[in-house]
């Protein structure tokens, strides 16, 4: 029965797995990345960083281990995440043009920029509200 369940485990980590891959493949976020700091010559240090991420991510979803992080490891874990997230959130709505579509079809292509940067400082005010109140 144990290995049953542990072929099963393989296929679904291999199947999500895959999947992750494809997805940050097709929004191109890594080479877009790349292409924006002028490091395309650092691709290896890009592939390392995704695999130890997410072999990271994977002990710590499923380790047995605890950690007692300072504040400053926190802050420094939530800005890399914010980083992540906000990357693949950009990434998306480049590969699909939201923006710039909606604002032609709307008339006010000429605030794209304002109005993107209002998008994004206030995602960050209200995440920083939501941290600040109500997680302690």
């Amino acid at each position: 029965m144990r290995i049953i369940e542990a072929l099963i485990g393989l296929a679904s980590g291999i199947a999500v797995g895959t999947g992750f891959v494809a997805f940050i493949t097709v929004l191109g976020i890594v080479p877009r990345l790349m292409q924006l700091s002028h490091t395309e010559s650092k691709i290896i240090y890009y592939e390392a960083a995704i695999i130890l991420g997410v072999f990271a991510g994977i002990y710590l979803s499923f380790g047995n281990h605890t950690m007692s992080v300072p504040v400053i490891g926190l802050v420094l874990w939530g800005v890399l995440h914010g980083m992540f997230v906000g990357m693949l959130a950009a990434a998306l709505t480049e590969v699909l043009n939201v923006f710039p579509l909606l604002f032609k079809r709307i008339g006010i292509e000429s605030y794209l920029f304002t109005l993107l940067m209002a998008l994004s400082l206030g995602k960050i005010a209200g995440s920083l509200f939501q941290w600040v109140l109500f997680v302690k």
